[in-house]
């Protein structure tokens, strides 16, 4: 929820439901919000600067003039809740993100995008929670415990896939975009996923047992939490297309729409679930299905609403995050020095460097010794951009940072407190360095394109072997399908699933091609015309 701080205010009016400075802090912070739309408009075509940098630099100015009009008494118009970022802000924008993403390159790349997106973050948990353990007490942090220490490595393993949607277009650089950002995506499920279970199991004792349960609960949630995000998307794809909710009203199709998306992540939220998961797979599968089970002017609003509303959430979060950082509250509670200050920050900021770097590219040339085709290798300029993208920390960290340590504000837990302010440092310092180099290094990698190869087997299905020439897949001798599916396991998967989608899928819970048989309404008609 959102707490308002009391400022003064020249106005004075009596209502029963709305407070002076209710009102007051809603108008500036909307007023922030148009402003940064504005600007971010007139640097749409700078290399140096996006709406997430515009959006935390005007959250720094607007906390700044806050401060200096209480005379440093009032900390801030909003204070950045956990509960507000989870529940209210981050659904539409990862909802938003499989639903608009395209599905042929981001599964093209599933399996890198997997490799790096979980046991990427699982090796960066392990190195940040270990070194952390070992260079943060030789600091003078020594009242955090080992439960600390693993929440701090799978905080700080959480990546920003929102800067990431503005900093790289899957038009330009459809490769770059698919693989960082649906390792951002995964990255973050994993990331909380991994909190949830450090945060569910007792480490009084720790030993092969309580590595094996966190690995376990891992498996249980990454699992399940994909499944349910599956099934309520199969779910209203099947209701809107049996009932025909547009014959009536296009409204009611776009409403069902929002509110199964939304369901289904506080349905997961309520079984103790990765929310991320289930809606992001929710949106991926409505798009395939629910989508085109709909009325045309329901296509047009639903594509323009959902990412009008994580736009808008987008640019909140950002804001908010800046405002946030000036919380002067709680740089008091942690009564550390300026050196302490900088050397944890340091410290955590190394961490989150060697931590990504350790993964990044061992796993890329890993796949690139097992891939044979040279399109489908990861050069190393590509690499080293993967790598730098990935080290933007954004409000998933923070939102973990103070689920984590939230008793630093309600007492005056100093190590705690310091290590909030800490983690605020590195989010801010890595999303304005490195969000800002980000694009023009991005420009700068130009992505080998190959001739397509020739083939010559006979064996192969000519759709199977359509399809593998689109991907570049040299195919010189006979093969069999095994022997296909164990040297392209990608492509080969991709292809008995579009039979199995066309033959099972698409009959029961409509798609592409599928036309409702029952019209509009007039006045969705007459909409539609204008």
């Amino acid at each position: 929820m959102l707490t308002m701080a009391l400022l003064p205010s020249p106005l004075h009016f009596s209502t029963s439901y709305l407070s002076t400075s209710t009102v007051v802090a809603l108008c500036v912070f909307f007023s922030l919000l148009c402003v940064c739309i504005i600007i971010g408009h007139l640097l749409e075509e700078n290399r140096w600067a996006n709406e997430s940098i515009v959006a935390l630099l005007l959250g720094l100015c607007a906390g700044t003039v806050v401060l200096m009009v209480t005379k440093f008494n009032s900390t801030k118009i909003l204070i950045f809740s956990e509960d507000l970022f989870f529940l209210y802000l981050l659904p539409p924008i990862i909802f938003n993100a499989g639903f608009q993403v395209k599905k042929k390159q981001f599964f093209k790349n599933f399996t890198t995008i997997l490799l790096f997106g979980v046991i990427g973050t699982v090796i960066s948990f392990c190195l940040i929670s270990v070194g952390a353990l070992l260079l943060i007490q030789r600091i003078g942090i020594s009242n955090l415990g080992i439960k600390d220490y693993l929440a701090i490595g799978a905080i700080l393993s959480a990546t920003d896939s929102v800067c990431t949607l503005q900093v790289l277009n899957q038009d330009e650089t459809p490769f770059l975009y698919s693989i960082v950002f649906g390792e951002g995506v995964v990255n973050d499920a994993t990331s909380i996923v991994l909190f949830n279970s450090v945060q569910s199991l007792d480490f009084s004792s720790i030993d092969t047992i309580t590595a094996l349960k966190l690995l376990g609960t891992f498996l249980y949630l990454f699992c399940t939490s994909t499944a349910l995000g599956i099934l309520v998307g199969l779910l209203s794809a099947y209701i809107i297309k049996t009932l025909y909710l547009g014959r009536h009203s296009t409204d009611r199709e776009v409403a069902l729409m929002m509110l199964m998306a939304y369901l289904s992540y506080i349905i997961a939220e309520l079984l103790s679930l990765s929310g991320i998961l289930t809606i992001f797979f929710c949106g991926i599968v409505m798009s395939h299905y629910t989508w085109h089970n709909v009325t045309g002017s329901s296509r047009t609003t639903t594509r323009h609403s959902f990412a009008t509303i994580s736009f808008i959430c987008e640019t909140f979060i950002f804001i908010s995050v800046g405002m946030d950082a000036l919380d002067i509250d709680q740089w008091k509670k942690s009564k550390a020095s300026a050196g302490t200050s900088v050397a944890v920050s340091s410290t955590l900021f190394a961490l989150v460097l060697i931590g990504r770097a350790a993964f990044v590219f061992p796993i890329a040339n890993i796949t690139n010794c097992i891939k044979r085709r040279e399109s489908s290798k990861i050069e190393f300029r590509s690499q080293f951009i993967i790598w730098w993208a990935g080290l933007m920390r954004g409000a998933v960290t923070i939102a973990l940072s103070y689920n984590q340590f939230a008793q630093a504000r309600r007492s005056s837990t100093q190590d705690s407190s310091l290590m909030i302010t800490s983690t605020i440092i590195v989010v801010l310092f890595s999303t304005v360095v490195f969000g800002s180099i980000t694009k023009p290094l991005i420009e700068a990698v130009q992505p080998r394109h190959l001739k397509p190869s020739i083939f010559d087997s006979t064996d192969i299905p000519e759709d199977l072997r359509l399809q593998l020439l689109e991907n570049n897949v040299p195919i010189i001798q006979r093969r069999s399908r095994l022997s296909l599916l164990m040297s392209y396991p990608t492509t080969t998967v991709h292809y008995f699933w579009r039979k199995f989608d066309d033959k099972v899928m698409r009959p029961v819970f409509g798609g592409r091609g599928f036309v409702p048989s029952v019209p509009a309404s007039s006045s969705a008609e007459s909409e539609e015309i204008s």
